[in-house]
């Protein structure tokens, strides 16, 4: 038996059919990924990411801890509330994690990172937080995370809070977030669709999902969340980046604040990468034959070999995708081995479909 988040009765009462997901007992679907997936595209669906790790930074030195810590700086942060994508490196510029850190105060800042990597990140963070005395690193286990996502996500979600909060919750503009009382609500989400993440002690969660399942929100689970994320272009840690992968490699380089006199983690490596040339580029494929794409397929370009990252069939494009790391230069018509056959493929621009609507033009380049 794995570890449970707050919902899992809830999952099983709703008919989830359940997998180990990284030692947590989680719902895969809840009998039609399709569905699911169409759900979150179309009107609003909902997913428990409670295995996800919230940790509360807090101090007068958090911020200069998390400006060390990160390759974004959280010195953009200046509006309270709002929020971050950053990756979090090792000393070769290799990424430990991806994650967001939303600003509260200066002296507060709220982290979520990956659930896969947790037990590594909690001791990096440790380790990392040694050289600094006023500083706080709380790991908050008693807080759960729902993501309800959607065209209609938002509005559906605002019913069913205070009316002194649905102000707060309506001007949120995207990567920000409202805390008041126990709750904590993000303008954020993994699908491309916009929406809320809903952070709140745990024992209050289980009346949430009532309360958005009675609201006619659908329930979905990791496939759907895979298939969304993919089509958005959004990468998945252990999949399309790990320790042994830079930033630059990944399609992560916007996400690097290296302009500055800041010193970060991995940023020695990360301009000696640079200063090298940077031999690999991060870029979307479409299949142009039938089948389905899958991970760490071979992928054959004029300039050399690549691989698969993730891959996968999209719902919303009714044909298959990936995302891949190929020779940098690669483009146009490429082949990629499936089953012993060289199946032709299209390199695109990444996302493959934004907000339910498809990024392709009729010739397979992304608008």
């Amino acid at each position: 038996m794995g570890n449970k988040t707050p919902l899992y009765q809830c999952h099983v009462d709703a008919g989830a059919k359940i997998v180990d997901f990284f030692g947590w007992d989680m719902p895969i679907n809840y009998g039609s990924q399709i569905k699911e997936h169409e759900a979150v595209r179309q009107d609003v669906g909902m997913f428990d990411v409670s295995h996800m790790t919230v940790v509360d930074v807090s101090g007068s030195e958090a911020k200069a801890y998390l400006q060390r810590l990160l390759a974004n700086d959280v010195d953009k942060l200046k509006l309270p509330g709002k929020a971050l994508y950053s990756c979090m490196l090792n000393e070769q510029g290799g990424v430990i994690d991806d994650l967001i850190v939303y600003y509260l105060r200066d002296n507060f800042y709220r982290v979520v990172i990956n659930s896969a990597t947790r037990e590594k990140d909690l001791a990096w963070l440790d380790r990392q937080s040694q050289d600094f005395s006023d500083l706080g690193v709380k790991f908050r286990d008693d807080v759960a995370m729902l993501a309800v996502q959607g065209p209609n996500a938002r509005d559906r979600a605002i019913a069913l809070f205070a009316d002194y909060q649905q102000d707060s919750l309506r001007q949120l503009v995207r990567f920000q977030a409202a805390e008041f009382d126990d709750c904590f609500v993000g303008r954020t989400g993994y699908t491309g669709e916009d929406g809320f993440e809903i952070m709140m002690l745990a024992e209050q969660m289980p009346e949430m999902w009532a309360r958005l399942l009675e609201a006619g929100v659908v329930p979905c689970g990791l496939g759907a969340r895979d298939t969304l994320r993919l089509e958005a272009g959004m990468n998945l840690y252990g999949a399309d980046m790990d320790e042994s992968t830079s930033p630059l490699v990944s399609g992560l380089g916007w996400t690097l604040a290296m302009a500055d006199e800041r010193d970060f983690i991995g940023k020695q490596a990360l301009l000696e990468q640079k200063a090298a040339g940077v031999q690999q580029s991060f870029v979307g494929l479409l299949l142009l034959d039938k089948g389905v794409l899958r991970n760490h397929l071979r992928v054959v370009t004029p300039q050399g070999d690549g691989e698969i990252t993730s891959g996968s069939y999209s719902p919303t494009l009714q044909q298959s995708i990936a995302m891949a790391r190929v020779p940098a230069g690669a483009s146009g018509q490429v082949e990629v081995e499936v089953r012993n056959k060289m199946l032709k493929a299209e390199i695109v621009k990444l996302p493959f479909v934004r907000e339910g609507k498809s990024m392709l033009n009729e010739g397979g380049n992304n608008k």
